[in-house]
């Protein structure tokens, strides 16, 4: 039997490592035809990986490519040339075995990176059904002319005609195919419960990707996957990590009874919360089956905002939403966009007014300023059309695009500057706590024995810090 090498390039662990899903669910996909095992690099950063090649001695290596950059304003932070040095030349270095690239990273920029990486090949998009073909020519040894492959000779991918059918999919069994331990204290275990996304934000890479249509597990599979891993592993944290989790309407709430019914006593937490799709129902769910967290991520709160980022919920329901969360007292982090295609001051400050009025002191305001510019984007367009971007830019070294009606210095300030009296709202640049901020909440979870997410405590250090220092003059919220 031949052997298969998948290898996790990631090494980000912030705001927390991420376990590598894609690669549990494509081994599994794979298995009994193949003898395969998984790399992952997030902890190790890549050292251990020229042992892993002389000892497994695979016939095929597949590294996946999960992000480009950090998206960060101020600083970028690239990941490519880290990969490079640290997994692509060691694997050429201990092995001649074909080298086959993917993720969400690498299909994003797919003919750029096979240039750059000197790779065999490369699959675009989901790997489940391609990559096992493109395995079965190479063993056969047929020249491979795949659609969502590409080879040294292409010079553009052909995209599949249609999409991996996700309901049918394998559990990813992640803590039987890495090892989980390190991820038990700042990480979650990841469940997919759909792939695809019917929505159009004006930045988003989803639809690119996965498609613009939902495509869901059912809510006994996705059960059956939380309750196997409880067993095995015990109490930690399951996230949701969907494009949205409440999307379509019903299938959030399919879930939350199917788990609730199996009294399975666990944390869940979830990003992508829809205001279109929330109600008091979902939350009792929610509550019912286990959460104790959840994400909400609005990108703004500007009518006229909500229209230019294409989203599909009015300020109304945003409101809504934000009352059924202090109702519910769910702890919360939400993340908002300043700096998007019509952004104004007055469009920042009904943003800040509406934090202000609705959301939580003790729930954590993230705030990212500018918007990456990623090609297959309505964003690409916008900027190709102001002259933020030209045609031939290759997009790779990251670009961001600021309102026109503000500079970069304007929006700095006008953030940055809400931030100095609102304790709950961090700006990206401030994302990371302090030591000593950590230390003392570490020592105030154990010796108070909290069982809030951390963000809370931290909050509540920073608050009290503000206090002292005369700083607060909003974040009060509506009761």
């Amino acid at each position: 039997m031949k052997k298969v090498l998948l290898v996790n390039t990631n090494t980000e662990k912030m705001p927390y490592p991420v376990p590598p899903l894609g690669l549990c669910l494509l081994a599994g996909r794979i298995e009994g035809r193949y003898a395969v095992e998984i790399y992952d690099g997030v902890f190790d950063q890549g050292r251990g990986l020229s042992e892993k090649i002389t000892s497994f001695r695979p016939d095929y290596i597949g590294m996946s490519i999960r992000n480009i950059d950090d998206m960060d304003l101020f600083n970028p932070t690239t990941y490519l040339d880290f990969v490079e040095e640290h997994f692509i030349a060691p694997a050429k270095k201990a092995s001649s075995a074909p080298l086959i690239l993917g993720g969400s990273g690498f299909s994003i920029f797919p003919e750029y990176i096979m240039k750059r990486f000197d790779a065999d090949y490369g699959v675009f998009g989901e790997a489940e059904e391609v990559f096992p073909v493109l395995l079965g020519a190479l063993d056969r040894g047929e020249d491979v002319d795949l659609p969502g492959v590409l080879t040294r000779t292409c010079e553009r991918v052909v995209r599949p005609a249609g999409y991996y059918d996700f309901s049918s999919t394998l559990q990813a069994d992640i803590d039987s195919r890495i090892d989980f331990n390190p991820y038990r204290s700042r990480g979650a275990y990841s469940i997919q419960t759909k792939r695809g996304c019917a929505h159009r934000c004006v930045y988003c890479t989803y639809t690119h990707i996965e498609g613009s249509k939902f495509r869901t597990r059912s809510a006994v599979s996705v059960a059956d996957e939380i309750e196997q891993a409880h067993k095995r592993i015990g109490q930690v944290t399951f996230e949701f990590v969907d494009s949205t989790f409440n999307d379509p309407p019903g299938h959030a709430e399919a879930i939350c009874r199917e788990i609730a019914r199996r009294k399975l006593k666990i944390r869940l937490r979830t990003m992508g919360i829809n205001p279109s799709n929330v109600s008091r129902e979902l939350f009792d769910l929610m509550l019912d089956a286990g959460f104790a967290q959840i994400d909400s991520t609005p990108d703004t709160a500007s009518p006229s905002m909500l229209v230019n980022f294409q989203k599909n919920f009015t300020l109304a329901e945003l409101e809504n939403t934000a009352a059924i969360i202090r109702e519910y007292n769910m702890p919360t982090m939400w993340f908002f966009i300043f700096g998007g295609p019509g952004e104004t001051e007055k469009t920042i400050g009904e943003t800040f007014d509406f934090i202000d009025a609705w959301v939580d002191p003790l729930d954590m305001v993230h705030m990212t300023l500018g918007l990456r510019v990623y090609p297959h984007t309505p964003l690409y367009q916008i900027a190709l059309d102001e002259g933020v971007i030209r045609g031939d830019d290759d997009l790779v070294s990251p670009v961001f695009y600021i309102s026109k009606h503000l500079s970069r210095d304007q929006l700095v300030s006008l953030v940055t500057g809400a931030s100095r009296t609102r304790p709950n709202c961090i700006p990206v640049t401030e994302s990371t706590p302090p030591p000593e901020m950590m230390r003392e909440a570490i020592e105030t979870r154990e010796r108070d024995n909290l069982e809030e997410p951390m963000f809370r405590t931290l909050l509540r250090i920073r608050r009290r810090m503000f206090r002292e220092q005369g700083l607060i003059t909003h974040g009060g919220g509506r009761t």
